[in-house]
């Protein structure tokens, strides 16, 4: 008489120790996809990377994430890199600068860092030091600009940093004019973090912000059975395509409320439908 008794009960302990064992496999997994450290480096394990930089955003010089650029110039120049950045990724740029020997300045300079989407939006930092200034003795003044979450889409009239290429201008912005001209060194270094999905939205652009992306996709579809030519990106695109991977923390959450609502379903039903026939009424009755 008690055998239904039993079977509830250890249709239970079987679902709670499933329930269990998934969360521990997918607590322990989630770090490998959303904070492996190597996401951030590039594809290539070599921080190292040009030693130029560009004059305008047309010339800009492309960076990996996780890659150095370096640069000799003079102050006063405007210096352009470009990097990409994908949804569901937080920019840091972080900047040195190398400024003249103090016999050859008299003067404190102000320096800024300025980040741009692939639309040529001026995109905010949340945190940061984007403009300091740097005394006449100072050796070296650094710099940095922390970019709100990249989303993968956004109204049109919002200024939401979107996938695609970011391009970073660096400069002095405060200066004698009698000491233009000076030598200087420059190091840029662009990484991101992965966020995850607490930044998800419902949507997705139909190309990435990067440039030539338009002309390439009006070529795709001219209907002439031709292949349009390779697309020429300045700053590339990730390793595994734009917005290409599927998981995100997101993904805990769901199949864990998957198990927990079949548990409480098991759970409710082994109470609603009693404990069977008592023993002591006989059957027919």
């Amino acid at each position: 008489m008690h055998t239904p008794i039993r079977r509830a009960h250890g249709v239970r302990r079987a679902l709670t120790g499933a329930l269990l064992t998934g969360l521990t496999l997918l607590t322990t997994a989630s770090p490998a996809f959303a904070d492996d450290p190597s996401a951030s480096a590039s594809p290539s394990g070599d921080s190292s990377g040009p030693t130029e930089a560009g004059t305008t955003f047309r010339t800009a010089t492309a960076l990996d994430q996780g890659q150095t650029g370096t640069a000799q110039a003079s102050t006063g120049d405007y210096l352009y890199w470009v990097f990409p950045a994908d949804a569901g990724q937080r920019p840091t740029v972080e900047a040195t600068v190398k400024l003249p020997e103090n016999a050859a300045r008299r003067s404190a300079s102000t320096w800024q860092i300025d980040v741009y989407d692939g639309l040529r939006r001026r995109q905010a930092c949340a945190y940061g030091h984007q403009t300091r200034k740097a005394g006449a003795d100072a050796a070296t003044v650094e710099l940095s600009c922390v970019l709100r979450p990249v989303r993968a889409w956004s109204e049109p009239w919002a200024n939401d940093p979107l996938p695609g290429s970011y391009y970073v201008r660096l400069t002095v912005v405060d200066l004698p004019a009698d000491e233009l001209g000076l030598p200087i060194g420059a190091e840029v270094r662009p990484t991101v973090k992965e966020v995850g999905g607490a930044h998800d939205v419902d949507g997705t652009l139909s190309e990435p912000l990067v440039p030539g992306v338009s002309v390439a996709s009006a070529g795709d579809g001219d209907g002439t059975g031709a292949s349009a030519a390779p697309r020429t990106v300045a700053a590339g695109e990730p390793e595994d395509g734009w917005a290409s991977g599927w998981w995100t923390d997101r993904w805990l959450w769901t199949v864990g409320g998957g198990v927990l609502a079949a548990l409480a379903a098991v759970f409710g039903y082994s109470l609603t439908r009693g404990r069977g026939r008592p023993s002591h009424v006989p059957p027919g009755v």
